[in-house]
């Protein structure tokens, strides 16, 4: 997948619990309202009521909750395989972000959830309904708390990914610059060399067929003596 693109849909979906029924209002078509009365049934819900409904439908947003989480989940491995990948650094930085904004994004829908469910859970106590459903609302809850402290991990997780890459960075930039370093040390030996012949002074082997056999033997020397010695101290 392109992690370039955020990989969240956020859709808002509005319940009005009623005595003997429940109304939602959506934008979108991406809550399966079918799936919902499947729960229904298979908790059994003409015995239950209103509650197992509520349930089903708070289950299945919650398990949306969930589907997003493994995606960024999924993503944020991604990336840290890409760490160490030259080929793909380009853009790395943008797809951390993308997924950093993501988890933002997923956060403000998932820890509200806990509220939402924990008062429906307190308020079906106190009016003491279909008791046989607190099972399973705390078993909701408990998916609840589960997707929420998932998305603290998550958080670390991105955290850790930016430190390292930002780590890596550095690195490499040491690396480049011990690099630039011992190659600009060596060009320096010919230069310093050379120069020196050039100068309208008199020196031994001058204007000589010995003299620059010489010369040129000193700048060979010295340049494979630096090379040498920057190889074994890993500076080239």
């Amino acid at each position: 997948p392109d992690l370039t693109e955020s990989s969240i849909e956020v859709h808002r979906i509005s319940g009005f619990v009623l005595p003997r029924g429940l109304i939602t209002v959506r934008l979108s078509q991406c809550i399966d309202i079918d799936e919902v009365s499947r729960r229904f049934d298979e908790l059994g819900g003409q015995e239950y009521g209103v509650g197992a409904l509520v349930h089903g439908l708070l289950d299945v947003v919650v398990d949306g909750h969930f589907d997003a989480v493994q995606a960024l989940d999924d993503g944020i491995e991604s990336v840290e395989d890409d760490l160490f990948e030259n080929n793909v650094r380009k853009g790395l930085q943008r797809k951390t972000f993308r997924l950093r904004k993501d988890l933002v994004e997923l956060r403000r829908v998932v820890l509200p959830m806990r509220e939402v469910v924990n008062s429906i859970q307190h308020r079906r106590l106190d009016a003491k309904t279909s008791p046989e459903l607190d099972p399973l609302y705390a078993d909701l809850y408990d998916h609840v708390l589960r997707a929420s402290e998932w998305t603290e991990s998550l958080r670390d997780m991105i955290t850790t990914v930016f430190e390292t890459n930002l780590s890596l960075q550095d690195a490499r930039l040491n690396t480049v610059m011990k690099k630039l370093t011992g190659w600009a040390a060596i060009i320096a030996v010919p230069t310093a060399i050379t120069g020196f012949y050039g100068q309208n002074v008199l020196y031994p082997g001058i204007e000589t067929v010995g003299g620059f056999v010489t010369s040129t033997s000193i700048i060979v020397l010295l340049v494979l003596v630096l090379y040498w010695t920057f190889k074994r101290k890993d500076w080239l």
